[in-house]
């Protein structure tokens, strides 16, 4: 993955808002658009800090004259500079995340491979531009979810939809050895979650569909569905919740997650609407997921 590029910094405390707001509209006018990004934010002590970053490293003498206009010269002089090194930041804040177990899974990334034990289904996933490496509630929720379902049914037409990373995709497709369905609307999420399936040893098993909601005919020729996992958001599930019930087999599976609490009970409405009922809900970090059986 791309190293995300060298920045340059300069930064300082600025006292109150119209200052702050003095210096920022100077600056951001005084330079070319992309040349520097100009912030300033208050402090919880209620004093406000300027936030400078450049693409180049900046003329250090004209941006405290700068400064000096707007704020004076005792904040010019407190103006500090510094560099920020290139540095793969998503690969690095993944390598402190520990391995999420959920069920029979666990998540994790290549520096954790060996600290999968053996009687689990390990699903690797690295730093990637798609949402999603499992140590997010929804994931975690939809992952015990669909570790029940599997406990006592095996499903043999499975979609994910909206599949970021894979994450979803990749434990169904490991844990039944059978073809799962993954879309999601973004190009970008797709070609993950297939290098992701590829890497777990699922390349075979994984078929990409790039498609908003279920218009594309790639979604009727996988159909019925036996077992469909979505973790999405509220809105949009409640707005699927047609769609999906025409391309669900009798007595399907359907997993929902990315839903906060209070949103839960509408969108349970919805696809009891559709003729589906609850049979189990659980929270995980304060993401509630849902699973749900075409009765």
């Amino acid at each position: 993955m791309p190293e995300t590029p060298t920045t340059f910094r300069a930064s300082a405390a600025i006292g109150d808002e119209p200052t702050a707001r003095r210096v920022v509209d100077l600056l951001t006018e005084c330079f070319d658009d992309g040349a520097a990004a100009v912030t300033a934010f208050e402090r919880i002590d209620g004093a406000w800090d300027l936030a400078l970053n450049f693409a180049e490293p900046p003329n250090q003498a004209a941006v405290r004259r700068l400064v000096a206009l707007a704020a004076g010269d005792a904040v010019a002089a407190a103006l500090a500079f510094d560099t920020v090194e290139a540095k793969d930041w998503v690969r690095a804040s993944l390598e402190g995340l520990d391995p999420v177990p959920a069920g029979r899974f666990v998540v994790h990334g290549a520096h954790d491979r060996d600290r999968v034990p053996r009687n689990k289904l390990g699903i690797e996933i690295e730093a990637a531009l798609a949402f999603g490496t499992g140590h997010h509630g929804t994931t975690r929720g939809c992952l015990l979810l669909l570790d029940d379902v599997l406990k006592r049914r095996t499903p043999r037409h499975v979609l994910d939809l909206g599949t970021g990373t894979g994450v979803l995709a990749i434990a169904a497709a490991k844990a039944l050895q059978r073809h799962v369905t993954a879309s999601d609307i973004d190009p970008v999420s797709v070609r993950v979650a297939r290098d992701n399936a590829r890497l777990n040893g699922v390349g075979t098993l994984f078929g990409g569909i790039c498609a908003a909601g279920f218009a594309d005919a790639q979604f009727r020729k996988a159909a019925p569905f036996d077992l469909v996992l979505a973790n999405i958001l509220a809105n949009p599930l409640r707005q699927l919740a047609t769609p999906m019930a025409a391309h669900l087999a009798p007595s399907a599976d359907v997993i929902l997650s990315g839903l906060l609490p209070a949103q839960t009970r509408g969108v349970i409405a919805a696809y009891r609407a559709r003729g589906l009922v609850l049979v189990k809900a659980i929270i995980v970090e304060g993401w509630s997921s849902v699973l749900l059986r075409r009765g």
